[in-house]
């Protein structure tokens, strides 16, 4: 049997290995440009967060021309002094973990605005829904979950790192969720 046909007999026994081949493999860690507002940050990927989250301070929801939107400033470093401004897309509810729950608080979840933002790793540009919270007290100020990952077609081996390179997206060539 030729090495053709042994890989045909392998993608219809095992219909993941093609799958698999149409992935782009990403590391634990990716650069992340966050095209809206100019800025590339180290990001975490996560499969095992169902959502994004952009390290965020000083979140305000205010209404502008009966919409719903969102102002805040990013909690990354000293260089995030103005305001950025974008529509609310949603409010999601985040689990919270047995260590941040308060007995006197009997909520079980926590609240996050939730932003839509085209995010570039590698040479993809996609648009995904990013909750705001403050990340300042985690070494990545962008995490990347499950739910983003499956638009970016993502294979993750955490025994890579940056394994996409810089970001470089041609800024015509958005692709939509």
């Amino acid at each position: 049997m030729s090495l053709t046909h042994l890989l045909i007999f392998l993608c219809l026994l095992l219909p993941g290995i093609s799958l698999a081949a149409e992935k782009t493999v990403y590391g634990l860690n990716e650069y992340a440009e966050l095209a809206d507002i100019d800025l590339q940050v180290a990001a975490k990927l996560d499969t095992g967060a169902k959502t994004a989250s952009l390290s965020a301070r000083d979140i305000k929801r205010f209404k502008r021309n009966g919409e719903s939107w969102v102002r805040f400033y990013l909690a990354i470093d000293d260089a995030h002094e103005h305001p950025i401004e974008r529509p609310l897309a949603r409010v999601s509810k985040i689990k919270r973990r047995s260590g941040d729950i308060d007995p006197d608080d009997e909520k079980k979840y926590t609240a996050r605005p939730v932003i839509s933002l085209n995010v570039c790793m590698g040479k993809s540009l996609r648009t995904v829904e990013v909750n705001l919270t403050d990340r300042s007290a985690f070494q990545y100020p962008l995490l990347i979950g499950s739910e983003a990952l499956k638009h970016f077609d993502a294979l993750v081996d955490p025994s890579l790192k940056y394994a996409a390179g810089k970001p470089a997206c041609a800024t015509d060539a958005l692709t939509a969720e």
